[in-house]
């Protein structure tokens, strides 16, 4: 388990428990930094603006359950910038205190989504569900309470860090369950270290006009530029103005990429990158 922080110049930030599969992809693409948790996405932007961590590590969607609620109206605000990603398998583990037996088990907690992505094997077991704020968080109520037919659905990593038993591996119903984190800095990755396939990610608003999106979304088109992803929100509740985010494959130091943004500024209110980083995972498929 990594280090909690004492050198803000070498500790990243994440939101949750100590357990917490964004723990997991802190350790995994920076095995050598101090990890801070954060009560909220909030606080570990802030720790970050703060000058409290170097770095954060944030989830932005998942392949099952989909975009992580808030971080889209979160990112522009923050002033950070997006430096690189990570993609990270989620296995559930069903955790129980080292003292329970299978037979004592009658109830699981965790995260609504997590018992949402067990909840065949849930069933099986003849549990009761019950949602929690937190994997971790769960992992970290029931060691506290000491009661021996309450379980959890966590990582392996939080019954190491709370004393767990390991009742099951890969619990969840699909064995294909990704989160995509994104790793966020004060200061944006500067033109030099673009020396492998990038991502550029933003986000725009749209004219209130006949055919905005369409006009706006035509020099990636004309361009051949790739756009992996597009999603609407708003970014408050009047519900006149649609927000949208984008990733794209390529940097604006490419001529394709270049023109593509012209013409999506020329068409737009508003256009906040929220920055360029190395590819984790190619994009194309041919």
């Amino acid at each position: 388990m990594s280090p909690t922080a004492t050198d803000p110049s070498n500790t990243i930030a994440f939101q949750g428990e100590l357990g917490a599969y964004s723990h997991m992809a802190a350790m995994a693409k920076f095995p050598d930094m101090a990890v801070l948790p954060c009560p909220s996405f909030d606080d570990a932007l802030d720790a970050v603006k703060k000058g409290t961590a170097q770095l954060a590590m944030i989830p932005i969607e998942n392949s099952t359950a989909g975009r992580v609620a808030d971080i889209h109206m979160l990112l522009p605000g923050s002033g950070l910038y997006i430096i690189d990603e990570h993609f990270e398998p989620i296995r559930h583990c069903l955790l129980a205190l080292k003292e329970s037996t299978d037979a004592d088990l009658k109830a699981v907690i965790s995260h609504v989504q997590a018992l949402g992505q067990c909840r065949n094997a849930i069933r099986d077991r003849g549990l009761t569900a019950m949602p929690f704020y937190d994997t971790a968080g769960a992992a970290k109520e029931i060691s506290e309470r000491g009661d021996k037919s309450v379980a959890a659905v966590a990582s392996r990593l939080a019954a190491d860090v709370y004393g767990l038993r390991v009742v099951k591996t890969d619990l969840q119903d699909q064995g294909h369950n990704t989160t995509r984190f994104v790793v966020l800095s004060r200061t944006p990755l500067a033109t030099t270290e673009f020396t492998v396939p990038m991502m550029t990610s933003f986000t725009f608003e749209v004219r209130n006009i006949p055919a905005a999106l369409y006009k706006a979304l035509g020099g990636f088109a004309t361009n051949n530029v790739n756009m992996t992803k597009l999603e609407s929100y708003y970014e408050s509740d009047s519900f006149t103005a649609s927000e949208f985010y984008a990733d794209i494959e390529g940097h604006e130091g490419m001529a394709n990429v270049s023109r593509a943004m012209e013409e999506l500024r020329f068409h737009t209110k508003r256009v906040r990158l929220l920055g360029t980083y190395p590819q984790a995972r190619f994009r194309t498929v041919g």
